[in-house]
């Protein structure tokens, strides 16, 4: 068989090694279009819990990791002069040209051809029995196939850039510093002896009153916004000891999070994709390059489990792989949306809190206490401090009702519909302002393109009564959606319009009310009745 790997990037190196030693019959070609001393970005980081399908497959990972990467166990948030540390998160990094450099000698050595500066299409790789389109979120081979694959692509409203530094951090470390144009966000972490990943992201608002907007991004790959280095290394001077921001084609983007539903096509000649050409989730799951060695994984292990049979062979790498690329951008979707408001968080959380939810974006109480228990341990006790009791045991009060603690039934009348919550005393829902004491009741979307028309429905109910017309809700419940819209619409009722959120479950869920409420997402948690 001779296959064509487009794209010389983790992914086309680890399956062009794997399938030479599964097939060495096999004829591979990597094509890269880059120089081989062309190396883009700084480092990549792994998570120990997810690598031994990759370590299983091949030691040159491992290899890189131990004689070249950094390891670390603890996440360390950097909040209004403080800083919070969470163990239990192994984690290593190293440069991403180390790691090219061991994943080219590796599969020169078992028999694959490697070829830079060439850039190819399809049309000229027709003498190829298959194309492995590894080649990125700009596929050129992927766009050349059309629409048939079934992809869509959503782009995040936060703005990112990536940078290095000579200031060593300990392990991933997260800082937020508010400068006068906004909130400015790091994602740092070491990746060797001398070096650390340095990722900046911040709203769109904030980037534009800093003047962060005036560097031309059509440019062609190489050129750097060196004004945006000169204002965040000022920016986060105290923070890396007046290190330097090192730059490397460091330009600000929308992360777009790609999904396809086929990652192959025998039309017009067999073709599969892997790695970033068919998916991708946000930096901050750190699943980037371990999602493209993953599927190069299973295509060379379904490759050489269906010798001569490709479209049996292609069905079974989709069917592999699929299932754990679609689990990690499911998690990875709650952990953009933190990045997207970050901001908001940081003017309205005491450190503690701002890291605890932080850390809960994607997990919940119970997990990550026994990931971390002493961390978990340390949040429970200041929310004790601040309120005198753990946080489900914590009383409610606005100023027309109450309630005993923080779960509390939500009744429910014809079709199942909150009528009521229970607290000291009964109080009415309603869609729309009623006298007396009353609750409102919203619904969540169930897609993030809804959200503008239920924020719009917040903004009224927030408004100061008129003179004779009824005072406003005592609280917003908020039903239905998905739990990321539901979080967020209690998210903006309460630290936006300063009015009390309860989230409405269908099901008991002590950890995830535990979670909601000890994280400052929502004030309560309602059960239906």
């Amino acid at each position: 068989m001779r296959i064509a790997v487009v794209g010389g990037g983790p992914g086309g190196l680890f399956f062009a090694a794997l399938i030479r030693q599964a097939d060495p019959s096999a004829e591979v070609t990597v094509f890269e279009r880059n120089r081989a001393d062309d190396t883009f970005g700084f480092g990549v980081v792994f998570s120990d819990r997810t690598l031994e399908a990759i370590h299983a497959a091949d030691p040159v990972l491992r290899q890189a990791l131990t004689e070249h990467g950094r390891h670390w166990d603890e996440i360390e948030v950097r909040l209004k002069g403080e800083r919070i540390r969470c163990g239990g998160n192994g984690m290593a990094a190293v440069v991403r040209r180390t790691l090219l450099l061991l994943l080219r000698e590796r599969a020169r050595d078992v028999g694959a051809a490697l070829r830079f500066s060439t850039e190819v299409t399809l049309d000229d790789l027709q003498g190829y029995d298959l194309v492995v389109a590894a080649d990125g979120t700009g596929s050129r081979i992927r766009e050349a196939l059309g629409p048939g694959l079934g992809a869509s692509v959503e782009t995040a409203t936060a703005k990112f850039i990536w940078f290095g530094t000579d200031y060593l951090f300990d392990g991933l470390t997260f800082v937020h510093e508010r400068s006068p144009d906004g909130v400015f966000a790091v994602h740092g972490y070491p990746i060797s002896d001398t070096v650390s990943t340095f990722i900046v992201e911040t709203d769109e608002a904030s980037w534009r009153r800093a003047g962060l907007d005036e560097f031309d991004v059509t440019r062609p790959p190489g050129a750097s916004d060196t004004r945006s280095q000169e204002y965040l290394e000022k920016l986060f001077a105290e923070q890396i000891d007046g290190g330097r921001l090192l730059t490397n084609n460091s330009r600000w983007g929308n992360f777009r999070t790609r999904r396809t539903r086929r990652w192959h096509t025998l039309d017009p000649r067999p073709v599969a994709l892997l790695g970033d050409a068919v998916h991708t989730a946000h930096f901050s799951v750190g699943s980037g390059t371990k999602m493209a060695m993953e599927d190069a994984v299973e295509l060379s292990r379904a490759l050489a489990g269906h010798p001569g049979d490709l479209s049996a062979a292609l069905t079974a790498y989709e069917r592999a792989a699929q299932p754990s690329v679609r689990g990690i951008q499911d998690s990875a979707r709650p952990s953009l949306a933190w990045w997207e408001h970050f901001g908001r968080y940081h003017d309205t959380f005491e450190p503690w809190q701002f890291a605890y939810h932080f850390l809960t974006r994607s997990i919940g109480d119970a997990r990550l206490g026994r990931r971390a228990p002493d961390f978990v341990a340390a949040s429970h006790s200041s929310w004790v401090a601040t309120y005198g009791a753990e946080p489900l045991e914590t009383p409610f009060e606005s100023a027309l009702w109450s309630a005993r603690g923080r779960v509390v039934d939500v009744l429910t009348g014809a079709e199942g519909v909150p009528v009521a919550v229970r607290g000291t005393q009964d109080l009415p829902l309603a869609a729309h302002p009623a006298p007396g004491a009353w609750g409102a009741l919203l619904t969540a979307p169930d897609t993030e393109a809804g959200l503008p028309e239920v924020f719009a429905l917040l903004s009224e109910l927030a408004r100061p009564a008129g003179a004779d017309g009824p005072g406003g809700p005592e609280l917003v419940a908020v039903r239905g959606g998905t739990p990321l819209t539901r979080t967020l619409v209690c998210e903006r009722a309460r630290m936006r319009e300063r009015l009390p959120a309860l989230a409405i479950e269908t099901e008991p869920d002590r950890d995830r009310a535990v979670t909601t409420v000890l994280s400052g997402r929502a004030d309560l948690v309602g059960v239906t009745r």
